[in-house]
């Protein structure tokens, strides 16, 4: 081995060190010999690697939190942060206040992904909320399904809940239809004929029609709706939006039966209302 070789060898031994992991102080330790470049030890390499996962653990608990938001909520929330900036110069304690409403206006106009299911037939809820009525009823009139009574699934929504709304099944819209009326509570039974709302008709591939009704509430004054009549939507894909509290009713198609009960918690795009090939019987529950 000639005197260039050997110093070479040389050079690059120093950038190396062996050394053994023994386990007794990392776990998971391999118990061999083991080299890494430029000296970097097995338990640096461990310490790095605990790093990064407290930093990838961070950021899962951040986005339990940290929603996206609608487009629809932009300007309210700029409004908000202007107001909460001038509260601060007349007096710190009312800019504080202030932190919070802004907060929560975007809190509101929040739209997280969600996971629908997939399989065929399925009708999911079209909002967050409460089901707070279930009984058969006559859909309004200017949506065209007929005056005999379907069965009306009534979702509430409180100013807590994100009122993005999603389509229940996919389809096709052939009616789109608003109707000015009055701000009740929309809690209440007569909120579905009294009440200023915006309705879809929706005919299903099967040739299935079903209805789904945006209506205002007590708080809510602006129903917003983002389809026209001929467009096609699949299972879940968002149609509207209502600000600050409100209801939906989902007329489910002739033979249909729910499959929830009043009093559960919604959660648009992903709870399962009723199942259109299915042959279960309505469902009861009870409080626990």
């Amino acid at each position: 081995m000639g005197p260039p070789l050997r110093n070479y060898l040389a050079k690059q031994s120093e950038k190396s060190i062996r050394v053994f992991c023994l386990g007794n102080g990392w776990p998971g330790g391999c118990g061999k010999a083991q080299r890494f470049p430029c000296g970097e030890t097995c338990a640096r390499k461990r310490q790095r690697k605990d790093q990064r996962e407290r930093l990838a653990m961070s950021v899962s608990m951040l986005s339990t939190f940290v929603k996206p938001m609608h487009p629809e909520g932009r300007k309210f929330v700029a409004i908000a942060a202007a107001i909460t900036v001038a509260l601060f110069l007349l007096w710190e304690p009312l800019g504080w206040i202030g932190t919070g409403l802004t907060i929560w206006v975007y809190y509101f106009f929040r739209d997280p992904p969600r996971v629908t299911p997939a399989r065929e037939g399925l009708m999911i809820s079209p909002a967050d909320g409460v089901v707070s009525l279930l009984q058969p009823a006559v859909p309004p009139a200017e949506l065209g399904l007929g005056d005999q009574p379907m069965t009306r699934v009534s979702v509430f929504m409180s100013v807590f809940n994100c009122h993005v709304n999603r389509l229940p099944l996919a389809g096709r819209i052939t009616k789109v239809a608003y109707h000015k009326g009055l701000f009740l509570n929309a809690s209440l039974d007569k909120a579905s004929l009294d009440n200023e709302r915006n309705g879809l008709a929706v005919e299903t591939a099967s040739g299935q029609r079903y209805g789904v009704v945006q209506i205002a509430g007590l708080v809510a004054r602006r129903i917003l709706c983002f389809v026209k009549e001929g467009d096609t939507l699949a299972t879940g894909d968002r149609f509207g939006l209502i600000r600050f509290g409100s209801r939906l009713d989902i007329y489910l198609p002739e033979g249909v039966q729910p499959l929830v009960c009043i009093g559960q918690t919604m959660i648009a795009g992903e709870t399962v209302i009723a199942d259109l090939t299915g042959s279960e019987p309505a469902r009861t529950g009870e409080v626990r």
